[in-house]
């Protein structure tokens, strides 16, 4: 405004402004809906807890989903870990695990209250955050498996959603790490799961070189998932299920 003594940044959205330091708009500036028919439960733990500081809950309907594959988690969030090197923008090795991951879903089913079918290639979603890295699992995998930036599937939802984290390390990326751990993108890619989200990555991503609070913030969305996968594992105990007690939420290091 001309003649303000005191102008607001220009380089925030109006919701930016209106939340200020929170996670989510404080009741006297706005409206927050705190339920979630999408995701299930255990799922929408995950992102309440890291994204909007315990506000969001899901709606009992959204219990009924599961994944029923032998040896994988029926619902929730979870790390994958694959081991990989010097990896910016494009690396096989987790390509390998995804192509693998999605061999064993469609031999698995979706069960949706009574409703029991089997799992189909269109009932995953898989995000990865360069376009060169999508170019490279569309060659890879099944045509009718969706596959996309974060940008792509806004509003979109699946059975599954699998996120490919790509980068060996923080500090590989072009980018770095604001875009490669962006929060916001990390929720919009795990929530558009309805029932399982699995994110591929590499042990280093989780232990990644913390130099400031945010960058303890952004670290911690990938700490905080539950029970480190070697890709490949594939007997029944490697996985925790939702009927498991709560498993240690792990804190992001700091260096």
């Amino acid at each position: 405004m001309i003649g303000d003594g005191h102008p607001e940044p220009a380089n925030l959205s109006c919701l930016e402004w209106m939340r200020g330091n929170q996670t989510t708009v404080s009741e006297d500036r706005g409206i927050f809906l705190p339920m979630s028919r999408q995701m299930h439960p255990d799922l929408c733990a995950y992102v309440s807890d890291q994204f909007y500081a315990g506000r969001l809950s899901a709606h009992d309907t959204a219990a009924a989903p599961s994944v029923q594959v032998e040896g994988m988690p029926e619902t929730g969030a979870w790390w994958i870990d694959v081991a990989h090197e010097g990896n910016t923008q494009i690396e096989y090795e987790e390509i390998s695990a995804i192509r693998d991951c999605i061999a064993r879903l469609i031999r698995g089913t979706w069960r949706d209250g009574p409703t029991r079918r089997p799992l189909r290639g269109s009932d995953t979603i898989v995000v990865a955050p360069f376009n060169a890295k999508v170019n490279a699992l569309r060659d890879a995998l099944l045509a009718e498996v969706r596959g996309g930036t974060v940008d792509k599937f806004q509003g979109q939802e699946a059975p599954v959603c699998l996120v490919s984290m790509t980068a060996a390390s923080a500090e590989e990326p072009s980018r770095g790490m604001d875009f490669l751990f962006s929060r916001n993108r990390m929720n919009v890619a795990v929530s558009r799961a309805k029932a399982l989200a699995l994110v591929f990555g590499t042990s280093r991503l989780r232990d990644s070189r913390c130099e400031t609070v945010e960058q303890m913030r952004l670290v911690n969305a990938l700490a905080a998932l539950p029970c480190k996968i070697a890709a490949g594992q594939h007997a029944p105990d490697a996985y925790r299920t939702a009927r498991d007690p709560a498993p240690h939420r792990e804190k992001s290091p700091v260096r």
